[in-house]
């Protein structure tokens, strides 16, 4: 058994194995890890999808799979009707900077300008020829809804093709699980759930789980404060403005991490009342945190909550 700690995509993430060679494969996951935020990064000037950004508007670029099938994916998921995914996001969010040192509330004029770009059916996407055109000048993908996620359920197929008897990742925010827990008799993890309203590490809830991804979305951790009102990271695609919700954090509990991330993004826009009965109708599980501090969960995670 092994663990590392790893400072990466602007957070910290934790990786653990039990295997005869665990440091081995913790060193493996880590050259891993980095190697898809160096390609797939939205703010590195020499990703792989910059080279895709850098060419909107001027020729398809051919891309390597493993980034290809995530545009793919993103695409589709961004095309839902009532989705609140979208990867062509990226003149929004570079046009705000939420997060950045260098944030700024931006003019009407120029969230209008920006909202003609970032229609996700404006990505061409070949098949064939693994090739990404953004058709019009102008246009930036941004993966970083989908990544993390993406990059975990990954790591986890490299360590149980390696044969791991249990492994536990957490991309900051964003954990998966595989096997049974250490020194736990029933087998489950104990994963807690962020509380919004009080530093990292209180927790409103832990959900048992075992061979699953908790992933929790939220509007807690970047924000940036204008004339006295608070800004979250979270665009709406119709507006230009961060979803107004009553959602302070979405958890989805669900078999792989890509998942996860799909649905806490495509159903941040709904109202904390529509999101349950969603979760409940898709039989998807989730825990719901409102900005006024209730709590709600679906209903299949009842046996296995603890607040």
């Amino acid at each position: 058994m092994s663990e590392k700690t790893v400072h990466l995509m602007g957070t910290i993430i934790k990786l653990w194995v039990d295997h005869p060679q665990a440091e081995k494969m913790l060193d493996d996951a880590e050259v891993r890890l980095r190697d898809f935020e160096q390609r797939f990064s939205a703010n590195a000037a020499d990703s792989e999808l910059m080279a895709v950004n850098h060419q909107a508007g001027i020729a398809p670029v051919k891309v390597d799979e493993e980034l290809f099938e995530l545009i793919q994916i993103g695409k589709k998921q961004s095309l839902v009707s009532d989705s609140s995914l979208n990867i062509a996001i990226g003149p929004l969010i570079q046009e705000w900077r939420v997060g950045f040192a260098d944030a700024k509330f931006p003019s009407p004029e120029k969230i209008q300008e920006k909202l003609t770009l970032i229609d996700p059916a404006a990505i061409q996407l070949d098949e064939l020829k693994q090739t990404v055109f953004l058709s019009r000048p102008g246009m930036l993908l941004d993966l970083g809804a989908l990544a993390k996620g993406y990059f975990a359920d990954k790591i986890i197929a490299d360590f149980k093709a390696s044969g791991v008897k249990a492994a536990f990742i957490d991309l900051g925010g964003n954990v998966l699980t595989y096997g049974p827990a250490p020194q736990r008799a029933d087998g489950r993890w104990r994963i807690g759930i962020q509380n919004p309203f009080l530093p990292r590490g209180n927790y409103v809830a832990v959900v048992k789980t075992q061979d699953e991804s908790v992933v929790t979305s939220g509007i807690y951790e970047r924000k940036f404060e204008w004339q006295g009102q608070s800004y979250h990271h979270i665009f709406d695609s119709k507006t230009g403005y961060p979803i107004q919700t009553d959602l302070a954090s979405l958890t989805i509990v669900s078999k792989e991490s890509l998942t996860g991330e799909i649905w806490t993004t495509r159903l941040f826009a709904k109202s904390a009342q529509e999101v349950l009965a969603e979760l409940n109708q898709r039989e998807i599980d989730g825990i719901i945190v409102t900005t006024d501090q209730r709590l709600a969960y679906s209903d299949g995670l009842k046996d296995r909550i603890d607040i």
